[in-house]
């Protein structure tokens, strides 16, 4: 380029703005402003973080604003102060959220009648029997109602389902004779003419083909002649336990409940959900609120604000009542956010709205304008939200007091399940639990006769029954004890689940492997209790187990515990342990991620899933009771299915 073209384009860039300057530099003033051409790159950090910051305040102010409204302790539509001018009020769903499942709930406790058979003073009589019986779905979220119930523990559990021993005149195992006996009826015993000759109770082929099931049982094909397992049948083989075997897991999975869920439904936390409930007989407001989340502070707080607008807190039958039930600060239990309160028209029989009282950020309750209308169901109804589902201990306890149930009661029925079913895992909505019971005798005590329990597809019954040593203890419909002879989760609190029985990536050496048992995670120190009675084979430092005890039970099962912190005094190979004694304490010692207990089983020497194997039994009736217990079973059935008696209460609130 010549030099007359090289000035023409200067004066081109010139005459644009451009100008001639020195370098771009990073050495400006530190502490001072940068000018001209002088980069920093302090103001420059500054700048950034300055913007990040912004940004970080604006995404929170509009998070709080339009999806975190449950992080206080009423939300905006929930309140409605009716100081603020009449407008259409807002639904208690925020615009975006998706519609929550509304299912029905029953809640019965019914009294039934029978004709029962006693001896009273040598005499036979037949009088009326009144039984107490409640069938209900379990309550899908945990309120004030169970806040103050027993932690879960294995070792209480263990002394709740010992079986007790009565007299001959006990409850248990009643002769029902129907409902046409009206009053009281004696019986008396005549003599049998001679010529009577009863029908033989077993016949040759009975006894025979007991005989041969004896035989059967003890001299099993390839037994040697020992004792066959009692809990099995002749043809049940270690593939029926849920044994791994080399082409993977075979056998039937017990006790799995199948539920959609994401990582983030599991983090969210509780949130809030709606009931709608009948008053069926008139009466006092604080029943039905103490049954559905209040206490007895937060009815005494909102039975203060209503009677501004209410002349009394008692309510006529056929009342409706919408409870909005949300988190509260500083526990994981759901309280009152809201009460609405309808009356029936006495004429028209239209329901109309009476008060409302809301929750403050505060922590009192004021008065509330009406919340959106809705059309209020025959039956009572509680929408679902699955992050406010109580683990299946906490929802039976949440279930009996709601009905009245003696705590005492409420502990033997979660102590027989919880050698059955894992009772730390959530319900599903539509799970139930049915009751007998005898009515309260003078001193207020009752007897528990037949519980029922259906979680998804798998109902469990055990029903109570007196053998003739005067042992009451309660049997599946099989003859079999409610209890195993062996927990499955043999620590304090039950821990929590950190890593389930199966392939996995092994969280240190980053490779699959196999996971021999289950991880149940847990503070340092917790006790560690023998799942079941045995005798200690292992008490050492194993390789990756760290601190581990092994222990040998009957019947070919043994079970290992392993990262623990120390044993227990007096643990060392060949003592022997009784179930629920403490054997040693959670630690992280051996390859660990942090403190928790690796529980195994083993069968015959293979590694089974702890929560899904199929364990024996602890007890089984005697072939003797078999018809007295077939009899109790279906006087149980017939109960359970009978018409209430003209006292029933249709319904709790």
């Amino acid at each position: 380029m010549n030099p007359a073209q090289r000035n023409r384009n200067a004066a081109l860039l010139k005459a644009s703005g451009f100008e001639d300057g020195p370098a771009l530099t990073v050495q400006s003033t530190d502490g001072e402003i940068p000018h001209g051409r002088e980069l920093s790159f302090a103001w420059l950090t500054g700048t950034v973080m300055t913007g990040l910051t912004s940004v970080l305040l604006m995404g929170a102010a509009l998070y709080v604003s339009f999806e975190g409204q449950d992080t206080f302790s009423t939300a905006y539509e929930a309140l409605q102060l009716i100081t603020k001018p009449a407008e259409a009020p807002a639904d208690s769903q925020m615009k975006g959220d998706r519609i929550r499942p509304v299912a029905k709930t029953r809640s019965e406790l019914e009294i039934v009648e029978a004709s029962i058979r006693e001896t009273v003073d040598g005499r036979a009589l037949i009088r009326k029997q009144p039984f107490v019986r409640v069938r209900a779905t379990l309550a899908t979220a945990a309120t004030a109602l169970s806040g103050d119930i027993p932690d879960y523990d294995p070792v209480a559990m263990i002394d709740a389902s010992q079986p007790v021993v009565t007299d001959a005149d006990d409850v248990a195992n009643p002769d029902i004779y129907g409902t046409e006996v009206e009053g009281e009826v004696q019986i008396k015993t005549g003599a049998l003419p001679a010529s009577f000759v009863p029908a033989p109770a077993i016949s040759d082929k009975s006894a025979s083909d007991f005989v041969r099931q004896a035989v059967e049982n003890l001299f099993a094909e390839g037994g040697d002649g020992e004792v066959a397992m009692a809990y099995a049948s002749p043809d049940t083989g270690v593939r029926d336990l849920g044994v791994v075997t080399d082409g993977g897991l075979s056998g039937v999975a017990e006790n799995v409940t199948v539920l959609p869920k994401t990582k983030m439904a599991e983090e969210a936390g509780l949130g809030r959900s709606e009931r709608v409930i009948t008053v069926r007989e008139a009466g006092s407001l604080k029943e039905p609120l103490l049954k559905n989340g209040f206490d007895t502070q937060t009815y005494d707080m909102i039975s203060a604000t209503l009677k501004n607008v209410l002349s009394s807190t008692d309510v006529p039958r056929g009342a409706r009542l919408r409870i909005l039930m949300g988190p509260a600060r500083n526990s994981q239990t759901l309280i009152p956010h809201r009460l609405s309160i309808y009356f029936p028209d006495p004429e028209t029989g239209e329901i109309k709205h009476a008060a409302t009282a809301a929750l403050t950020d505060r922590g009192n309750y004021v008065l509330g304008l009406e919340p959106t209308k809705i059309d209020f169901p025959d039956e009572d109804t509680e929408e679902i939200n699955v992050n406010n589902l109580p683990s299946v201990y906490r929802s039976i306890w949440e279930t009996a007091r709601k009905h009245d149930i003696d705590d005492a009661i409420t502990s033997r029925i979660v102590a027989m399940f919880a050698y059955d079913i894992d009772l730390t895992k959530r319900i599903t909505a539509g799970d139930s639990i049915e009751i007998l019971e005898t009515e309260k005798d003078a001193a207020g005590h009752q007897e528990l006769l037949y519980v029922g329990l259906k979680l998804g597809t798998t109902t469990r019954e055990l029903f109570r029954f007196r053998t003739d040593d005067g042992t009451v203890d309660f049997y599946d419909p099989d003859g079999e004890t409610g209890k195993r002879f062996l927990t499955r989760r043999p620590l304090q609190g039950g821990g929590r689940l950190a890593s389930r029985f199966g392939s996995r990536v092994h969280p240190i050496f980053k490779t699959r492997r196999m996971h021999t048992g289950v991880d149940l995670a847990s503070k340092t120190g917790t006790p560690i209790y023998a799942s079941g009675d045995g005798v200690i084979e292992k008490a050492q430092w194993v390789s990756g187990y760290g601190k581990y005890i092994e222990i040998k039970h009957v019947n070919g099962f043994e079970t290992g515990y392993g990262h623990q912190s120390k044993f227990a005094e007096g643990i060392k190979p060949g003592v022997r342990v009784k179930q629920g004694q403490i054997i040693g304490y959670v630690g992280s010692t051996g390859n660990s991620t942090g403190p928790h207990l690796h529980f195994e089983i083993k069968v015959n020497g293979r590694f089974v899933d702890p929560l899904s194997v199929k364990l024996p039994r602890d007890k089984s009736l005697s072939a003797q009771y078999e018809g007295a217990f077939d009899q109790t079973i279906t006087q149980v059935r017939d109960l359970m299915q009978r018409d209430a008696a003209p006292m029933t209460v249709a319904a709790l609130n």
